[in-house]
């Protein structure tokens, strides 16, 4: 691999997600880490660094994705490390959590090992395994943590399946406390949910098609809610949908529990009407809700209650999508739209830029315990240069994924990554023309 050269980033708009800082400045990237930040006016650039003039760009941390279905092992005719780490660069997301619901699942040191190698040859990003809670996914005893953890895993949870045994994750929070281990816990009780294949309401009856309620997720938040404060595990609901989720998790957060929550882009950016004429790309979980809900997840968002926004991305086969709505697959790609249409939400004035990048980066770093997310002396030279104001057309034919089912297909959006950096290497540039 070439020798890193000394790069000098120059007249940028810097925002430090996490200081709030949001000011024209200066950074130096040397050995893969950003070795000064200089605020105000350009300093003088040292011969032989390579300096990139920034005026009028956005540069901030690169974003920390975690929850993205990247196919290996099992599943690469839907997406394999290498395309989804391509299609994680275009969006400016440098480090991804991959979940654990793999064919076999990522239930033992030996597959943790195998994506570390792949990752290694194959991805241009960050890619980090989430561990399955409990072996083969079925629910019934949970994987050995500490091993887990010492091949490589950042987290535990079960995927798109949510554990319904209660006496198993109460065991599971008090093995992982003796680690300060996180779980990440998919929350939709299967029962609550039956046949249901959207939001239930009076949309959902107008098509004909049965309903998912809010208590399939707030009925299985609150059990883990209660085993949390019961064991003092650490604790994060992977994607909350609803108002009634938002109150619950507020007061838990108000107890001191250790707990946290995400909220997908799907949710905080569209809303059931999306589904439209049965389209298939919109049938997610948790499922699209009324615009009421989705506001009170941006209000939620906007308050700190909701710490992370995830893709949630599930690229899935044609033949699974090109189905009757009830019959298709749930998912959605999501990782290379996650940066632009999250921005929707800042050009519509409900969240300041500094805040929602730290949704997407410094607090979903700071829940792994990562040194990313953030523009400081000392942290990894995890990028990404961004055009704030561009506009583009979504055209699924040029997504990166190998998958093509976005649920932003020919949307308008804002906001163009022109550059990605990952440990101070150059690993995508935007096309010119």
């Amino acid at each position: 691999m070439a020798e890193l050269q000394d790069i000098a980033i120059v007249d940028a708009r810097l925002v430090d997600p996490a200081t709030g800082r949001d000011e024209r400045g200066s950074l130096l990237l040397r050995d893969g880490m950003i070795a000064s930040v200089h605020w105000g006016a350009a300093p003088d650039t040292a011969e032989g660094v390579d300096r990139i003039d920034a005026r009028g760009v956005v540069v901030a941390p690169g974003l920390v994705d975690l929850r993205a279905f990247l196919g290996e092992p099992g599943a690469e005719f839907r997406e394999t490390l290498g395309t989804g780490s391509q299609a994680a660069a275009a969006g400016g997301v440098t480090t991804v959590v991959c979940r654990p619901d793999t064919d076999p699942p990522i239930d033992d040191p030996a597959i943790i090992d195998f994506i570390k190698r792949r990752a290694r040859d194959k991805a241009i990003v960050n890619v980090l395994p989430c561990a399955a809670l409990t072996k083969g996914l079925h629910g019934k005893e949970i994987t050995e943590f500490g091993l887990l953890l010492e091949a490589g895993a950042v987290a535990f949870g079960d995927g798109a399946k949510a554990l319904r045994n209660p006496q198993i994750m109460r065991r599971a929070l008090i093995y992982a406390r003796d680690f300060d281990a996180l779980i990440m816990n998919h929350v939709e009780d299967a029962d609550l949910r039956g046949s249901g294949v959207m939001n239930e309401g009076e949309f959902a009856s107008r098509k004909g098609l049965p309903g998912i309620p809010r208590e399939a997720e707030t009925v299985m938040l609150e059990r883990d809610l209660r085993l949390a404060r019961a064991t003092g595990g650490r604790y994060h609901a992977a994607m909350i949908s609803c108002a009634d989720s938002v109150e619950l998790v507020r007061r838990a957060k108000a107890e001191g529990l250790r707990v946290t929550c995400g909220a997908s882009i799907n949710n905080l950016t569209l809303n059931e009407n999306d589904v439209g004429d049965y389209r298939t790309f919109c049938k997610v979980s948790p499922p699209l809700r009324d615009e009421q809900e989705r506001l009170a997840l941006v209000a939620a968002l906007t308050e700190g209650i909701i710490d992370v926004v995830v893709s949630d991305h599930d690229p899935q086969d044609v033949e699974t999508k090109r189905q009757p709505f009830a019959e298709a697959a749930d998912g959605a790609l999501g990782i290379e739209t996650l940066l632009s249409a999250s921005l929707r939400m800042v050009q519509a004035g409900q969240i300041a830029l500094p805040d929602l990048l730290a949704a997407l980066s410094t607090r979903p770093a700071n829940l792994l315990g990562l040194g990313c997310g953030r523009l400081a002396p000392g942290a990894p030279a995890d990028l990404m240069l961004l055009d704030l104001d561009a506009p583009y057309v979504v055209d699924k034919r040029k997504l990166k994924s190998r998958a093509k089912n976005s649920p932003f297909d020919e949307a308008r959006l804002e906001g163009i990554v022109l550059a990605t950096f990952v440990g101070g290497r150059r690993v995508y540039e935007a096309p010119t023309g």
